[in-house]
């Protein structure tokens, strides 16, 4: 596991905290192979019921490190451990729930796609910088999120890269509570999925499935993002974007 990504298991449920808070929970490809390591490992427990993504006390998640985006345009290559944790999120068997304080930012905003139940604190931002960036959206988003929120709040979250408000979120679909109380956010994620893990589990595992019923669909969708990723890293558009947020963040 990396140094960056906490897994605890408690009454059933397997939290696993991204902590990295010096650089905002910016997503590692060490950190994306752990998370994708403590879901399969999740997935094989029994007694692991359900599990947990939090983050920091402000902030959840400010996407993939930017750094590693610009060796992949340099010509390293696009390493496969962040594909492999997208893919584990749609062929994950448990139910998920996500506690968010503070920014999801571009796959922190597209994981909670996957998310069952998303309990969010009343500073919690969701935002896909992706078109900025030079690239497009990814965790088949460009998929789930027109069929979540519709095509007019898709298109304003994932091209014109417009952030959402927690109310936002929840009115839109994504977020199902919004706490006042931003301490309480864990607490309130942690007890929903107490609620979910104590239901009778080879019903709720078999109800989640058909309504998920779309994975091989999912999947298709990933693959094909994938795909246009890989190819818009190299442009020049891309390479001008990452060189920009660097400058920007000396």
């Amino acid at each position: 596991m990396s140094e960056h990504v906490v897994v605890r298991d408690d009454a059933g449920v397997r939290t696993i905290r991204i902590n990295r808070p010096d650089k905002k929970n910016a997503l590692t490809l060490a950190m994306y192979a752990a998370m994708t390591e403590a879901l399969q490992e999740a997935n094989k427990q029994a007694a692991i019921r359900c599990v947990i993504f939090a983050g920091a006390p402000d902030v959840f998640c400010a996407g993939n490190d930017i750094a590693d985006f610009l060796k992949a345009a340099q010509g390293g290559g696009l390493d496969p451990r962040a594909n492999d944790f997208i893919h584990s999120l749609a062929r994950n068997e448990k139910p998920l729930v996500a506690a968010i304080n503070g920014p999801a930012v571009g796959v922190g905003t597209t994981m909670l796609l996957h998310c069952d139940y998303v309990v969010a604190g009343p500073a919690a931002t969701l935002s896909t910088p992706f078109i900025r960036l030079g690239l497009i959206p990814e965790a088949a988003s460009t998929l789930l999120a027109p069929l979540r929120m519709g095509h007019a709040r898709a298109f304003s979250l994932l091209i014109m890269g417009r952030p959402l408000s927690a109310a936002e979120a929840k009115e839109a679909g994504i977020v199902n509570t919004v706490v006042d109380d931003p301490a309480a956010v864990d607490s309130v994620a942690f007890k929903a999925a107490q609620e979910i893990a104590a239901l009778p589990p080879r019903t709720l595992a078999v109800t989640r499935k058909l309504m998920r019923g779309h994975t091989d669909e999912v999947l298709k969708q990933m693959d094909a993002e994938s795909a246009h990723f890989r190819e818009l890293l190299q442009s020049d558009e891309a390479r001008a974007a990452f060189q920009a947020f660097f400058a920007r963040n000396k």
